[in-house]
């Protein structure tokens, strides 16, 4: 019963594997202009989102000096794990560019999440950092999960606060990881 268990569990993983690698071939099939335009429809409901939950956070959106919006990260994982998603960065409150988040880790892990993601820069150097692509940090580094008055006590740390809303699955893990940005400018 117990290699049973392990599986019908082993199939299921490597179901949801795949099932990124087909959306990722539809997505391709679409115009670049429409699939930027439903990141950009994506990252905007993402934002409206969090402030509906907590709105203490609009204190980071109008002090930071940009922030980094993922409305849809995916991650799955069955010891090895893996995720990545697409967004948009903001500076002075307009979009200056597209961003995209890879992660990797490994540990005890197992299942498949989706969340959205914002990370805030304090300062102009924090900012320069991330759209140089010298920009990374743990997987599980000091996100705060969105709930209401939850960014209330929340603050910068090295230079960037980043804020976690789950949005579905689910994912137990104790793992070590990274996650990796790649910033690309819109052009002018």
């Amino acid at each position: 019963m117990r290699n049973e268990l392990f599986a019908k569990l082993w199939i299921a993983v490597l179901t949801l594997a795949l099932l990124p690698g087909a959306a990722l071939a539809q997505k391709k099939e679409k115009d670049p202009a429409a699939q930027r335009a439903e990141v950009h429809a994506d990252v905007l409901k993402t934002i409206a989102n969090f402030k509906a939950t907590d709105p203490s956070i609009d204190k980071f959106f109008k002090t930071s000096a940009g922030y980094a919006v993922f409305a849809r990260v995916g991650k799955a994982g069955f010891i090895i794990g893996g995720g990545a998603g697409d967004g948009e960065l903001f500076e002075n409150g307009k979009v200056v560019g597209t961003a995209h988040i890879g992660m990797g880790s490994v540990g005890l892990q197992i299942g498949v999440q989706e969340f959205s993601q914002i990370v805030f820069f304090k300062d102009a150097a924090a900012l320069a950092r991330f759209k140089q692509n010298k920009f990374e940090f743990s997987a599980n580094a000091s996100a705060v999960i969105v709930k209401t008055g939850g960014a209330d006590a929340a603050d910068y740390r090295e230079g960037v606060a980043v804020f976690v809303r789950p949005t579905g699955g689910a994912m137990a893990e104790l793992s070590l990881g990274t996650q990796k940005f790649n910033f690309k400018p819109d052009a002018k």
